[in-house]
């Protein structure tokens, strides 16, 4: 599904990815994780078109085609989800609109009338149970007010709701309790499928117990420097990553 190529990317000048390969397969979930300024948020806003960053080098392939020259809108039609480690306020703009809009989008890129008014109010329904959602909830201004756990949960319903073929989790466990934690966990659990994929960024090991990965991997100064299971992140939990920096000679 996505094939990664060694990219090498950079902002404002300074380099930050310096050769990361990584394939990843429908049906799969991988955690990447590493130190503060690794590159993790760089990678996932590189493979979701961010235009502040630069690609120098390299190829992201979805699904066999070359993305790298698609903007950030495109990439979302194609079925790239990139959930944000700090969501924006949008005032005056309810969830449900919000959501409805996007769909609509998406379906006008390939050429599709707007999803009937019944048919979205079903799926709306129907993803926010799933998700343990109040239907009050939906009614807000997007994330206007909105404590940390229930930005998060937010950003999952629209996840469920756009059904993309890659999400992107980019420290989805940020600032969240353990309660919102299971909740946020629970829906991304729902949502996988043999059909689609999911890479989880992540600091920490406490969201691997929920959210199971297939592969882990290490991400340090710009490079994926270690890959393996699910073990591996309870090494790094044990260890740190000073051991990894040992490793690789930093």
């Amino acid at each position: 599904m996505l094939e990664i190529k060694d990219l090498h990317a950079s902002v404002e000048g300074k380099g930050i990815l310096r050769g990361i390969n990584l394939e990843v397969k429908a049906g799969e979930v991988h955690a990447i994780m590493g130190p503060n300024g690794s590159g993790k948020s760089t990678l996932a806003s590189v493979i979701a078109g961010k235009e502040e960053y630069e690609v120098e080098k390299g190829q992201i392939l979805l699904n066999d085609e070359d993305i790298e020259e698609l903007a950030a809108e495109e990439r979302a039609h194609k079925g790239v989800f990139l959930s944000f480690q700090y969501p924006v306020e949008i005032p005056g703009v309810s969830v449900t609109n919000f959501i409805k809009t996007a769909i609509n989008e998406t379906r006008k890129s390939k050429g599709l009338d707007d999803m009937p008014a019944k048919d979205m109010l079903k799926m709306i329904r129907e993803k926010a149970e799933l998700l343990e959602i109040d239907r009050k909830f939906l009614s807000r201004s997007l994330n206007e007010g909105f404590s940390g756990g229930e930005k998060k949960r937010n950003e999952i319903f629209q996840m469920a709701m756009l059904e993309p073929k890659l999400a992107i989790l980019d420290e989805t466990d940020s600032g969240l309790d353990i309660d919102a934690l299971r909740i946020v966990a629970n829906g991304v659990n729902k949502l996988k499928s043999k059909d689609n994929a999911v890479i989880v960024i992540t600091h920490y090991q406490r969201l691997l117990d929920h959210i199971v990965p297939d592969f882990v991997h290490v991400l340090y100064n710009g490079r994926i420097v270690k890959s393996g299971t699910k073990e591996l992140a309870h090494e790094l939990e044990e260890k740190g990553y000073d051991w990894i920096k040992e490793e690789v000679g930093a």
